[in-house]
């Protein structure tokens, strides 16, 4: 079993240097403890999914540029979080607005090649399967 994933969970990409709340609205109409539930498709970047300190990635144009410019010595950016696609994958058990709900176990790829992973689901009452 997995915990449901709700507003302030907190997530990290395995190429960001800290890891950050993720923030979803109430625009579902179903909360659990007490606070918004999410679905699969909340992962639009800076509105769910905020930045994450800097970035790390060598696929990141930023970093790219930067390390470019550093002849050659990785030097990070800021995160600028690409996330195209949805969680996956899902929890196809409980639905939040007709979509699967977002468990702890799940991840969201980044454009720029990171791994987004839960590490705090917001709550620990509700599970999912």
């Amino acid at each position: 079993m997995s915990s449901q994933v709700v507003n302030t969970a907190v997530a990290k990409c395995s190429f960001g240097v800290a890891p950050t709340p993720l923030t979803f609205l109430p625009t579902h109409q179903l909360v659990s403890s007490n606070m918004p539930a999410a679905n699969i498709m909340d992962h639009i970047p800076f509105m769910n999914v905020k930045p994450f300190g800097m970035c790390t990635s060598p696929t990141n144009p930023a970093v790219i540029a930067a390390t470019a410019a550093a002849l050659g010595t990785p030097t990070p950016m800021p995160c600028t979080p690409v996330t195209v696609a949805p969680w996956i994958p899902g929890s196809p058990t409980v639905l939040v607005n007709n979509m699967p709900t977002l468990s702890n176990v799940c991840t969201c790829m980044c454009a720029f090649a990171g791994v987004i992973t839960i590490l705090m689901p917001g709550q620990m009452t509700h599970m999912v399967a």
